[in-house]
């Protein structure tokens, strides 16, 4: 396994390298900042980063962002001392695959590379607890959301009149076309509406819009334009 060092601590670099270097990895560069990183990446092409989080200029996250848009294959762990579920969230937002922290002992670093290596990501226990709560936190709102058009729930996200014409006539089985038509709008307008409507109810699809429209009542909120 080739592996890019990113952290802007000559001393911890250099101990992490000659670290992995004894358990038979291939260093293949070690970079101070995002940027750096991001140049190293485009020329030595390792096969795993282990990158800080917190460094001057470019930090650790905007860095993965930017590595992974443009090589995707290349697999990144946070390698940090930073706790904060916000960075946690956003690193795997980011596309990392493991987020470890730097206290955590030399055989427990070399275990979790040799999963990165079967594919596997590279988080502790307690960590995988973490993102699992996250998700079942953002399940239950997205839940909560998508019901608040239901008589008795909470209020729903609001649509402007224009969007709730638009998912009605939608939720009706009419085709994008046949929306632009009855509103007078390009079938491109409706598409844009049909994309604002996905945003603000948290949805990913057609279906997914037309099926909460149904259960909020809204498939009946159509009104005659022409």
């Amino acid at each position: 396994m080739r592996i890019l060092l990113v952290d802007d601590h000559d001393l911890f670099l250099e101990g992490l390298s000659n670290l992995l270097r004894a358990g038979g990895y291939t260093m293949v560069g070690a970079a101070r900042d995002g940027l750096e990183a991001l140049k190293l990446a485009r020329t030595a092409h390792p096969d795993v980063i282990l990158m800080d989080i917190r460094m001057p200029g470019c930090d650790g996250l905007c860095a993965t962002r930017l590595i992974k848009a443009e090589m995707p294959e290349i697999k990144i762990v946070m390698l940090t001392t930073s706790t904060e579920d916000a960075d946690l969230f956003e690193a795997l937002k980011s596309g990392a695959i493991g987020y470890l922290l730097k206290n955590l002992q030399p055989n427990q670093l070399f275990d979790y590379l040799a999963g990165v290596g079967r594919g596997e990501a590279a988080l502790s226990r307690e960590l995988s607890a973490r993102v699992l709560a996250e998700f079942a936190h953002q399940a239950a709102a997205l839940d909560e959301r998508t019901a608040g058009g239901l008589p008795g729930g909470p209020r729903g996200p609001e649509l402007t009149p224009r969007q709730r014409e638009i998912l009605g006539l939608v939720a009706g089985g009419a085709s994008y076309r046949e929306v632009g038509a009855a509103l007078n709008l390009s079938e491109n307008t409706v598409k844009y509406h049909m994309g604002e409507i996905l945003q603000r109810l948290h949805l990913k699809n057609r279906e997914q819009v037309v099926a909460y429209a149904l259960r909020s009542g809204l498939a009946g909120d159509k009104r005659e334009t022409r």
